[in-house]
């Protein structure tokens, strides 16, 4: 029998799922998915275009679908919808015992609707209800950036039935309306008649890309113990969202919709990959135990918990005073914490955008290649 590792088995008995966040068509047929799930403790998966223009530009494995796309005179747009939602159904069906198992908690796989719709609420709708209904997998959830154009769209969704993943969240203030959209959508949802027991949801809150931006900032500050304060801003804006998360469930609002079946959209930490070599490659996992949260995690990231990571239990809730003073002090440091996110949010829109574009062109170069 297989045995899972013990610091991945540790991590979840903490009541944190291990999502995985990488995708490709090779990591599914050679088997490699299921060797997670069986080893790692992996529960899900998360996608981006990122992840996609990387499995597309480095896979042998979509050669014969690119074939036939070609030969059906499929123009770029469609064959990138067809090739990435063909290995999220295939994912979600990996997944399903998980699923199952999990009463539908667990088991996901996320697709994120195409990001050149980030600031258009109604494309980002349409998109999402094409792309639920193409991978037509109970377990499979759909990311949407939490852009201000985004809210509308994660409520309308949701409102639609369709379990969401909300994403590239970086600021407090935006989680609070990341987290009111969404009990928007289930109260919507609740009104015409939708079962709540089958929609769930995740905020995907962005921790890494704080410190990287942060730290940059604090070290040309020159501020009196600027130095000091590096590779501290990702982990006190992630606890503190977990405390707004809390907050929230503890709310007559809350209260309502969990009587009619609600799941709670649990917080997901996302970028949690270590950049700063003088941080633990581990920071982001065992520096973010709590329950009911998701870690998603590059391999490299996984590998490394699964090797030497220490999980030592909640490692959030008692640290709200320290991560408020550490946001306190970064902001008496010169370093401006609304110009902060704003820029992360425009940069995380704009990164997945320029890997759309690199998408595109290495699809539309393979069809050309196959024809």
């Amino acid at each position: 029998m297989t045995e899972q590792n013990p610091n991945t088995r540790a991590l979840t008995e903490a009541g944190v799922s291990i999502w995985l966040d990488d995708l490709s068509r090779e990591r599914i047929a050679t088997g490699n998915l299921v060797e997670l799930i069986e080893t790692r403790s992996v529960t899900g998966v998360t996608t981006n275009p990122s992840i996609f223009a990387a499995a597309l530009k480095d896979g042998q494995a979509y050669a014969e679908q690119l074939a036939h796309l070609a030969a059906d005179g499929a123009d770029v747009d469609r064959a990138v919808f067809e090739l990435t939602t063909q290995d999220v159904q295939a994912a979600c069906d990996v997944f399903a015992p998980v699923y199952e198992a999990t009463g539908g908690v667990d088991g996901r796989v996320s697709i994120e609707v195409d990001p050149r719709s980030a600031r258009d609420a109604t494309r980002t709708v349409e998109e999402a209800q094409a792309l639920a209904k193409a991978v037509d997998r109970p377990n499979v959830l759909v990311k949407i950036p939490a852009t201000e154009e985004g809210l509308p769209a994660i409520t309308a969704t949701l409102a639609a039935g369709i379990s969401v993943n909300v994403t590239l969240i970086f600021s407090l203030s935006r989680y609070r309306e990341v987290l009111n959209a969404w009990l928007l959508g289930l109260e919507q949802a609740h009104a015409a008649g939708i079962d709540l027991s089958t929609l769930h949801s995740v905020a995907s809150f962005f921790v890494s890309r704080v410190d990287s931006e942060v730290d940059r900032r604090l070290r040309e500050s020159g501020s009196e113990g600027a130095e000091g304060l590096t590779g501290q801003a990702g982990l006190a804006n992630a606890r503190l969202s977990y405390r707004i998360y809390t907050e929230t469930l503890d709310t007559e609002r809350w209260r309502v919709l969990e009587a009619a079946g609600a799941h709670a959209q649990r917080p997901l930490w996302a970028s949690t990959g270590t950049k700063d070599p003088a941080l633990p490659d581990t920071a982001y996992v065992t520096g973010l135990v709590a329950p009911e949260t998701v870690n998603t995690m590059p391999e490299k990231t996984l590998e490394a918990l699964a090797d030497h990571g220490e999980v030592t239990g909640d490692t959030i809730t008692a640290g709200y005073e320290e991560a408020d003073r550490v946001l306190d002090a970064i902001g008496h440091a010169g370093v401006d914490y609304n110009d902060v996110v704003a820029v992360l949010e425009a940069e995380g829109v704009e990164k997945f955008v320029t890997s759309w574009q690199e998408l595109l062109q290495t699809v539309s170069t393979a069809i050309k290649d196959a024809s």
